[in-house]
């Protein structure tokens, strides 16, 4: 069933620019506390879903020129949601639920966590400070970050696809591929993310196969407001 499932989300996003990562509900509430667990029991099938760098020109604009009437509020945000409610009528005998990276619970914390969600699915590796032996930080906070194999930080964690009657105790974990391997470099990885995360230096850390085109890194470094201009739409 998880087989079927994945490949009709492969040929569903795959042309989109979008990737999805299999994993179980049990394998990333094990690593979370409770606080931020995901409702679901241990052997449910989730799909953690990625943008690649060729989301932009695959499925956004697109989806900007057909949506040009009505009111856009995030072009990406309602891109990405538009394509994953589309998948839910790819399997109309399933229940599919859909979490964003954008949404929040009540209390403010997020629905779930992103970064994790795409380790514990082998899509991406989220070094942490924990990863470094001899820590040079001190009491400064420092945020983790994901690093893809193929496209180390060109790329984003958009949602989770969980299929709540799909009990997969048998799927096997792969584990994220470790590309920043050295201590040096993931020290200079997180230091880049957390003080000069604006340059985009961290996101080539690796030699990358693909990464954002100039009008994309144009777009995502232009305020939210005023990207609507760059895509030739008025707010």
């Amino acid at each position: 069933m998880e087989r079927r499932v994945a490949e009709g989300l492969r040929s569903a996003l795959g042309p989109l620019g979008l990737e999805a990562h299999a994993f179980k509900v049990g394998w990333y509430n094990a690593v979370l506390q409770p606080a931020f667990h995901l409702p679901y029991p241990d052997d449910t099938l989730a799909f953690v879903v990625l943008s690649t760098p060729s989301m932009f020109d695959k499925a956004l604009k697109p989806f900007v020129n057909k949506e040009r009437l009505k009111i856009i509020r995030d072009p990406v945000d309602q891109c990405v949601s538009y394509h994953l409610s589309r998948v839910k009528e790819k399997f109309p005998d399933q229940r599919v639920d859909v979490m964003f990276d954008y949404e929040m619970l009540p209390s403010r914390k997020p629905k779930f966590l992103a970064q994790t969600a795409a380790h514990v699915a082998g899509a991406a590796y989220y070094y942490q400070r924990k990863d470094v032996k001899l820590d040079p930080w001190g009491k400064k906070k420092i945020f983790g970050v994901c690093i893809h194999p193929k496209y180390g930080g060109w790329f984003a964690i958009r949602g989770l696809l969980l299929f709540p009657d799909i009990q997969v105790p048998f799927l096997e974990q792969p584990a994220p591929v470790d590309c920043v391997s050295t201590e040096e470099k993931r020290i200079e990885l997180l230091e880049q993310f957390n003080f000069h995360w604006q340059d985009g230096r961290y996101r080539d850390i690796i030699e990358v196969k693909e990464r954002y085109s100039e009008e994309q890194k144009a777009y995502f470094a232009t305020p939210p407001a005023e990207r609507f201009r760059l895509l030739g739409l008025s707010q």
